[in-house]
């Protein structure tokens, strides 16, 4: 990790299991008491009829095939000579869940105000209730262990209803895995990539089969079928991998954001995979620089606690929103390298962070050829682009401008 005054400081996936408090999202389906409804003869609840268009219901009924995914952008074509790369920035999310403070209901409505797609990398275990924890059998943890703990029965209902309106408004569903084990010996820095698999097949599995372990039949199904929806994925605080990619692979993932640091340069692929980590951006007031993530800019804020000085909270909000505005302008104005950034719904040092990274993208969302787009969206792009086009791009670093303009830089790849 290069360039930060914290090493080994990585997005962690804090107070999961906040009481609730705040509306879910804005999808049909009722909030009510979460009691078991009747179950067909298999045992598995009897789902109610979904509203919407024609679906083919998949196994409980917790997910359907509805069809190709709404509101996505015209097919990707490659760059001509002379032509000016688009500038994308993907925002994404970790964890992904509506733990009661409305955050996550809040940012859909703002991607949908600016055009935009996000990727949210839901936690599995988020969609599985914790009188059912036990189903969780984590690699080298405890049965039920999770470090992110589980969401109360109401919390999971609303996740599940922001979830399907993500997909429904173009969204990218990935995973954050299951338990977010960062230390010790059961760290996912550790797993094996038989370990990875397990996992996986895991939180695959409380994904689609939520309305069996919940019993609810009052809520509609996540309208995609998962096991093609997931191309792509960031591990908990960013460690493992390596031995991950293997299995990504083998799965048939696209992309992996789990690199521990990069740089605001055009990325290659790694294992097979598009290596699209996040980046090390201008942190103003400081000579080094800090990794385009919420939680590792509080680190270098208030260091060791979420809840820092009050009084330090308007100038610590103006500093992430520089940053993040910083970052965007050195590729935006130079390179047009990708910007990949990094949240939580969370409402660290005052929400600070959450105000920064809506006031970044409103800055950005106007500008001529910026794209905001989900990763799955930019590797969609990556794949039909001339490798010696990308190569040439690669070349340039982060704050580089193409020699002579774009208007020649390309012509001769």
């Amino acid at each position: 990790m290069r360039g930060f005054s914290r090493r080994g400081v990585l997005g962690l996936g804090l107070g999961a299991a906040a009481a609730a408090g705040v509306a879910g999202c804005s999808v049909g389906g009722s909030s009510g008491s979460g009691n078991p409804g009747p179950v067909n003869p298999s045992g598995a609840p009897q789902a109610a009829a979904p509203s919407g268009p024609a679906v083919k219901v998949i196994g409980d009924g917790s997910t359907a095939d509805t069809g190709p995914q709404p509101h996505q952008p015209a097919a990707p074509v490659p760059l001509q000579p002379g032509e000016t790369p688009p500038q994308f920035v993907v925002f994404s999310w970790d964890g992904a869940g509506e733990i009661g403070n409305g955050l996550f209901p809040r940012f859909l409505k703002l991607a949908k105000d600016h055009g935009a797609a996000m990727t949210f990398f839901l936690s599995g275990i988020y969609l599985l209730p914790e009188s059912k924890k036990d189903l969780y059998r984590p690699p080298k943890n405890p049965v039920g262990a999770s470090d992110i703990g589980y969401l109360k029965d109401e919390n999971v209902r609303n996740t599940l209803k922001c979830v399907r309106e993500a997909w429904l408004d173009g969204h990218e569903i990935g995973t954050h895995f299951n338990g977010h084990f960062c230390g010790g010996s059961g760290s996912v820095g550790k797993w094996t990539p038989e370990d990875w698999q397990s996992e996986i097949d895991q939180a695959v599995s409380f994904v689609t089969n939520w309305r069996t372990n919940t019993g609810w039949t009052d809520v509609e199904p996540l309208p995609f079928d998962y096991r093609k929806e997931l191309t792509g994925a960031r591990t908990p605080c960013l460690l493992g991998q390596d031995n991950l990619l293997p299995t990504a692979q083998k799965l048939g993932w696209r992309y992996d954001s789990s690199s521990p640091g990069g740089l605001q340069q055009w990325p290659v692929k790694r294992g097979g995979l598009w290596d699209l980590p996040l980046q090390s951006l201008p942190f103003p007031g400081h000579s080094f620089e800090v990794l385009s993530m919420d939680y590792n800019i509080l680190a270098n804020q208030s260091k060791n606690t979420t809840k820092g000085v009050p009084s330090n909270y308007p100038a610590w909000r103006t500093q992430a929103t520089a940053a993040y505005l910083g970052g965007f302008k050195r590729a935006y104005e130079t390179n047009r390298a990708p910007l990949f950034i990094g949240n939580h719904f969370e409402q660290w040092n005052g929400g600070i962070y959450m105000d920064a990274v809506e006031e970044a993208l409103k800055g950005m969302a106007d500008k001529k050829d910026v794209r905001l787009v989900s990763f799955r969206q930019f590797a969609d792009w990556l794949d039909v682009q001339d490798p010696k086009v990308l190569a040439k791009l690669r070349t340039l670093g982060p704050g580089q401008a193409p020699t002579g303009g774009w208007g020649t830089y390309l012509t001769a790849a």
